[in-house]
């Protein structure tokens, strides 16, 4: 299950998320919103939030502005008998400026055992461009802070593809992850997204973006760096110490079906996927008062889901399986192969690091060449 806490004391400049700007307060409204999410999934039936739940996670947004309550009454809302699985793994996202001592032991003691902290970079330019809150000392106070509270399984978030001019050292920002010992490291590549104060930026001439190369090379290093310090790189965009990449991700990539609620929020259980509204302010009166706050539904036919599976399939260290591929597409593999861009091992064929940075093209290649 995903839920997602809109709220963010500032939009960071490149930010395309389903946020809602306030800088204090909202748990109370979040709280009621949910709650009517839920009675209206109760009562249509379709959606419905299992008896017992494995995987939990809190994102936003910056879940941390709701307060060091959030995460019991969540676990109130969800009823505790949904989260009494010995292997619970519950998530809540986090900026260093708001993950205060008080934040930090009220998740504990509701429940949550691995945070994600919004890191982005150790640079102050780089944070000042982005429009990020806390400063380079912020994530080292936040590590320090967690592990305080008895958390042990942290990820961070950093992002890579910045334009040049800002000087920020990528090796640097990945050099400092690893030496605070984190056993999870999640990458995102800068995108310049319409509406967004970067895309209007871009569009005006006022800003550059990376170029391809840039992008590569910085996303070849950090898979350089991550892997020699220990990490598996066990899906295109995330690295984890052995024993530690998340449940949650590996859940939205096996098939496993999902619920997502909050505005924006995604939910899946073959062959539906619908989300619901964006605006927070829409999905707040809609949701509070137990009514749908579906946006859009889609019922995926069986092309789309052998595609979709391929590349979900293609994007993970687990790769496809060598047995299941017609002679064409092993033709292809067998090319792949040359290239880098794949390894077989055990009868499956998965991605490189540098495959990975082709993921789209040569998932819809092998799809097209018969994969099952």
């Amino acid at each position: 299950m995903y839920a997602h806490a809109p709220f963010c004391a500032r939009r960071c400049f490149y930010c395309d998320f389903a946020v809602h700007v306030r800088r204090t307060g909202g748990s109370l409204e979040w709280r009621a919103a949910v709650a009517g999410e839920l009675d209206f999934l109760q009562r249509e039936g379709r959606f419905v939030l299992a008896d017992s739940l494995d995987s939990v996670f809190v994102g936003g947004g910056t879940p941390s502005l709701l307060g060091p309550e959030a995460m019991h009454e969540l676990r109130d809302l969800l009823g505790t008998h949904r989260l009494e699985s010995a292997d619970l793994e519950w998530t809540a996202e986090a900026n260093p400026e708001s993950f205060t001592d008080e934040v930090a032991a009220g998740w504990r003691d509701a429940g949550v055992n691995r945070l994600s902290l919004g890191v982005q970079s150790f640079h102050e330019a780089t944070l000042r461009w982005m429009g990020r809150l806390h400063g380079p000392a912020g994530a080292e106070a936040a590590v320090a802070r967690a592990a305080v509270a008895g958390f042990d399984n942290l990820s961070l978030d950093l992002i890579f593809g910045l334009p040049a001019h800002i000087g920020r050292s990528w090796e640097d920002d990945l050099r400092r992850a690893v030496d605070l010992g984190v056993p999870h490291v999640s990458l995102y590549g800068l995108s310049v997204e319409e509406g967004t104060p970067l895309g209007r930026a871009v569009g005006e001439g006022r800003e550059t973006v990376a170029h391809e190369g840039q992008y590569r090379e910085e996303y070849l290093l950090a898979a350089e760096v991550l892997t020699e310090a220990g990490f598996e790189h066990y899906e295109v965009s995330n690295f984890a110490l052995p024993g530690r990449a998340s449940r949650h991700n590996r859940r939205y990539w096996d098939g496993t079906p999902y619920l997502g609620l909050g505005n924006g929020a995604h939910s899946y259980s073959h062959p539906i996927r619908r989300w619901n509204v964006r605006d927070w302010g829409e999905y707040r009166a809609t949701a509070s008062a137990g009514d749908s706050p579906v946006a859009e539904e889609e019922t995926l036919d069986d092309d789309a889901t052998r595609l979709e599976r391929v590349w979900l399939d293609l994007r993970t260290d687990r790769g496809v399986d060598e047995g299941t591929l017609a002679e064409k597409a092993r033709g292809l593999v067998a090319a792949w192969l040359g290239e880098g861009w794949a390894v077989e091992e055990k009868g499956r064929v998965r991605l490189t690091a540098t495959g990975w940075l082709l993921l789209d093209r040569l998932a819809v290649a092998l799809d097209e060449a018969g994969s099952a």
